[in-house]
């Protein structure tokens, strides 16, 4: 298991510029992404970054919330209720009281599948990685215990071997953020972000 402290994440500006973000993990197939998992800052409505070819999920990790407009409609991104579309769609999005910070997971679907649910506790459960996959696990309060491992609030735990013991107390909640990799992907490999 690599834990990655909130901490030491390194800022970088959006695709677009319209925003700082701190990549926690990827995937790639020789210099592709297959996935990315990555926290982002947002400051003020306005359009997301074109992610062609990318299905992405989005939850608000913290802050009210916010409305995105899509060509299908609008989309309700609440605090801590994952949100998934596709990652080409033309967004804007618009706060719906002030600055938020988001959690994204993306992937490309010719190479894995992800998925993102909310946990809350108090909850002690044994939880299985994919097969053929990575398992990895995002503080959103508390003092959540990951193999015994206690985390803080954003610090993010991945596991890649068979899966892992969760503890919350009451109070505590968390993502589990599940990629599994299609048949075909034996050649991701998984970058951390230093």
């Amino acid at each position: 298991m690599q834990v990655l402290k909130h901490g030491d994440l390194v800022e970088m500006p959006w695709k677009n510029g319209g925003g700082i973000t701190r990549r926690i993990a990827k995937g790639k197939v020789a210099e592709n992404p297959a996935w990315t998992l990555s926290r982002a800052d947002v400051a003020c409505d306005g359009p997301f970054s074109d992610f062609t070819g990318m299905m992405r999920v989005l939850t608000v990790v913290s802050g009210r919330g916010m409305t995105l407009d899509t060509p299908n409609g609008s989309l309700e991104a609440g605090l801590w209720q994952p949100t998934r579309f596709d990652g080409g769609w033309k967004i804007q999005s618009r706060l719906r009281d002030g600055p938020l910070t988001d959690l994204n997971l993306m992937f490309d679907p010719r190479f894995c599948e992800g998925d993102v649910l909310t946990r809350q506790g108090p909850l002690q459960q044994d939880i299985a990685a994919p097969g053929h996959g990575v398992l990895a696990f995002h503080v959103l309060s508390g003092s959540p215990a990951i193999n015994a491992v206690p985390l803080s609030t954003g610090d993010t735990a991945i596991v890649s071997d068979a899966g892992a013991e969760v503890r919350l107390a009451k109070g505590d909640a968390l993502l589990e953020l599940r990629v599994s990799y299609l048949d075909q992907s034996d050649a991701i490999r998984l970058c951390i972000a230093s």
